[in-house]
């Protein structure tokens, strides 16, 4: 009986801790979507601001480039700029996620996230 009694009691706290979880992870979310990283190319020829959750906020060409009416390079240092926002970006959510799973001492959840590239 005594049994049944510790089962049903950890099954709640794990239902609690899931909550808090999840709520930490919503907030986390949020953070990362207010956070902002830049990626730039050619010398800062092209600059990307981009949030943590990858939407571009602004592009910026330095006037050389744009006056050199060079598409091909145009493209390519967009593509660069683009390229390096969004690693930056990864990263930045990567750095949170371990920070959350430190902060929620999750067992394993650090190997899963290396695992995957996140850690």
């Amino acid at each position: 009986m005594f049994e049944g009694l510790k089962n049903l009691a950890s099954m709640a706290n794990m239902a609690r801790q899931s909550g808090e979880m999840q709520k930490k992870m919503a907030e986390m979310k949020e953070r990362i979507g207010r956070m902002e990283v830049e990626g730039t190319a050619g010398g800062d020829a092209v600059s990307v601001r981009m949030s943590g959750d990858f939407h571009v906020r602004s592009v910026q060409f330095h006037q050389w480039l744009v006056e050199s009416r060079n598409q091909p390079l145009l493209q390519q240092l967009t593509q660069e700029a683009c390229n390096s926002a969004i690693q930056k970006a990864r990263d930045l959510a990567a750095a949170e996620m371990a920070r959350l799973a430190e902060e929620l001492n999750i067992p394993g959840m650090q190997d899963a996230m290396s695992k995957l590239g996140l850690g």
